[in-house]
């Protein structure tokens, strides 16, 4: 599954507590273009063994619980498709059930048995994307769109997509009235409107994401009339929509609306941490953001797209890794320190951003504006 897939509601069930075990297998993978993808199907051999071996000799786990969850990791591994590969594998697994997550950021080698999934990479990962919604709507039709920066794609949810009645032409009416109705005054066209956008609220508050709106300049008004969903777009391209168009070319139509939102959001960001900085409400680098964050005070946390840390925590702080050797097991050793962060920031209510690498070089490539 990708990050998109990675709703509130799929999040919230991938955190609950379950009978022990339950297990979470983590690696980085390599693009099929790059010549180290061949090193992936080893990787992942060489962890599904460490994952067998924790399995057996774990004195919790019984024989016939054993080989129920041993045999949902092999499920899940042959369904592993190499040609799908982004920059991390996350497999999820118990004695019912696997799932298989290609995700566009990277996570360390990891085996996990516990009574709860590992979903920071994933929560990371999702952040990352910056998911966004689409609604392209004309007289007839409304859809929506579930998107990232590299793709879309049609959803089926919320009442999407969503087709305006047919109704069979009236000569009696359209003599009364001496011409066709306006498609866009037209009564019925009016409440097709008002419907598309109590759905569309409807899935703005179970799951907010930036809106794209796309669509003729007269849908896109009487959307806005309909109700209050068209108000909270941060883009619209006022453009015909077809009901079959492509997600390549609904993309490619997106394009310059989404790079238009980034800037604004980077500019909002910049300003916020400096007036931060202005008044003594900011903190910068690993070690500040994180105990910022673990005090539920951070309320931004603004990141580079690329910024991961090997770290040690030691007395309360994190000292970086160089390239020593970590001892396998080593506890006081965070990996994924970076997605721990975003993780807990977005667990405690903050706001996280990621933005272009070296944007914030001056502070050493993470920051916190903090409630207090």
């Amino acid at each position: 599954m990708d990050t998109d897939a990675l709703t509130t509601g799929v999040l919230k069930e991938l955190r609950a507590t379950r009978t022990y075990p339950v297990l979470s297998l983590t690696m980085p993978t390599h693009h099929r273009r790059t010549q180290d993808s061949a090193q992936d199907a080893l990787r992942l051999r060489n962890l599904v063994a460490e994952a067998a071996g924790r399995i057996d000799a774990d004195p919790q786990v019984s024989r016939a619980t054993a080989i129920a969850l041993r045999a949902q990791l092999d499920r899940a591994v042959d369904e592993v498709d190499p040609l799908r590969a982004l920059e991390s594998l996350v497999l999820l697994v118990s004695t019912e059930e696997y799932q298989i997550w290609q995700l566009p950021r990277t996570a360390p080698e990891r085996v996990v048995l516990s009574d709860t999934y590992l979903t920071r990479n994933l929560v990371a990962a999702k952040a990352q994307s910056q998911p966004f919604w689409a609604l392209t709507i004309a007289a007839d039709h409304a859809a929506l769109w579930s998107g990232t920066a590299d793709s879309v794609h049609l959803e089926e949810t919320g009442g999407f997509p969503l087709t305006a009645p047919s109704e069979a032409p009236n000569p009696q009416r359209m003599e009364r009235i001496g011409d066709t109705p306006s498609t866009y005054t037209d009564e019925e066209t009016r409440q097709f409107f008002r419907t598309a956008d109590e759905r569309l609220r409807a899935v703005l508050a179970a799951d907010p994401r930036p809106l794209y709106l796309v669509g003729l300049p007269p849908a896109l008004a009487l959307l806005d009339n309909a109700g209050e969903g068209a108000h909270a777009a941060v883009g619209r391209v006022a453009k015909g929509a077809p009901a079959d168009i492509t997600p390549a070319a609904l993309l490619a139509e997106l394009g310059a609306a989404m790079e238009e939102h980034a800037e604004r959001r980077a500019a909002e960001v910049r300003a916020r941490l400096d007036g931060a900085r202005g008044a003594k409400t900011f903190a910068g680098g690993l070690d500040e953001v994180w105990t910022a964050v673990q005090e539920g005070r951070a309320g931004l946390v603004v990141v580079e797209e690329h910024f991961q840390k090997t770290v040690r925590l030691t007395e309360g702080h994190l000292v970086p890794v160089g390239d020593e050797e970590v001892a396998p097991g080593d506890t006081t050793v965070r990996e994924d320190v970076v997605d721990e962060i975003v993780e807990a920031a977005l667990d405690s209510g903050a706001e996280v951003v990621f933005l272009p690498d070296d944007t914030l070089n001056e502070h050493h490539r993470i920051a916190a504006v903090l409630r207090y």
